[in-house]
């Protein structure tokens, strides 16, 4: 969390307001954010270059200077982006500020509860974007993510499908929550390796995924604790799940009780009647 509907949405919301405006000063207060490179380096490489773009791969979000360079943000479990005027009351866990020009001085501002995310450089012909980000699978809503795609992924596989899943190499942007929600609406259980999965299932986990993801989108993702929007809004999709966190409550299909069991180190709801 957040995983791609959230970050589409923050993307969706800041693009408007910071692309095309120049990072008059970067203030990092917490070093160990910048990951790949020493704090100097990156405010050197940043501060005086103009925002060209701000685009997403997978759960990372895609700085792109005016310059060619690139810095990507990946939020993790309770990163925050926040655009804000220059004189609102800062958050104490803030750790990185991006000061924006405009009649209105306005900032960007990364925040991070847990201390799990982090900012990369990737200096145009210099730096190699983080391994995570090269070794992405195809996205989502991505014409590469086909059914013969997955069927392809799943084929063999003696993983569960749950993990199968969340490995962002194979797909990214799933995570989590929808990973849940998806096998849960297609009927599948989270403990079945991938390759028992009949064509027939694949078939609908393939129909679900993408429409499940859709949804999400256009509710702008899901907020339980930490995620907002990058004008701090929640998203409106928690009150469409059907297992996610719900362990005792009645199946809204059946009426079973909603099971939580641990998948490596996930938990994962799921009904254990219309989940087979």
């Amino acid at each position: 969390m957040p995983e791609m509907p959230e970050v589409e949405t923050i993307r969706r919301s800041l693009a408007p307001r910071i692309e095309g405006k120049t990072i008059t000063a970067v203030y990092i207060f917490s070093p160990k954010f910048i990951r790949n490179t020493d704090p100097e380096t990156f405010t050197r490489t940043v501060e005086g270059k103009g925002l060209k773009a701000l685009n997403r791969r997978g759960k990372y979000l895609i700085f792109v200077l005016s310059t060619g360079d690139m810095f990507l943000i990946h939020l993790r479990m309770a990163g925050r982006l926040l655009y804000c005027s220059a004189s609102q009351e800062r958050n104490k866990h803030t750790h990185v500020v991006f000061c924006l020009d405009g009649n209105d001085p306005t900032q960007l501002r990364f925040i991070d509860l847990r201390h799990f995310g982090g900012i990369y450089l990737v200096r145009k012909g210099r730096d190699l974007p983080p391994e995570g980000f090269r070794n992405l699978g195809p996205e989502i809503l991505a014409p590469e993510f086909t059914l013969a795609y997955l069927e392809t992924v799943l084929k063999k596989k003696k993983a569960r499908i749950k993990s199968l899943l969340l490995d962002q190499s194979l797909l990214a942007g799933l995570g989590n929550i929808y990973a849940d929600e998806v096998l849960h609406e297609a009927g599948i259980n989270p403990m079945r390796p991938g390759g028992s999965l009949s064509f027939e299932e694949i078939h609908r986990l393939y129909g679900v995924i993408q429409r499940v993801i859709r949804e999400a989108v256009r509710e702008r993702g899901t907020t339980f604790a930490t995620y907002v929007d990058g004008e701090g809004k929640a998203g409106n999709y928690a009150s469409r799940l059907k297992v996610y966190q719900r362990q005792g409550e009645s199946c809204l299909r059946c009426g079973t009780p909603v099971e939580r069991l641990k998948i490596g180190s996930r938990s994962s709801y799921f009904c254990p009647r219309c989940q087979v």
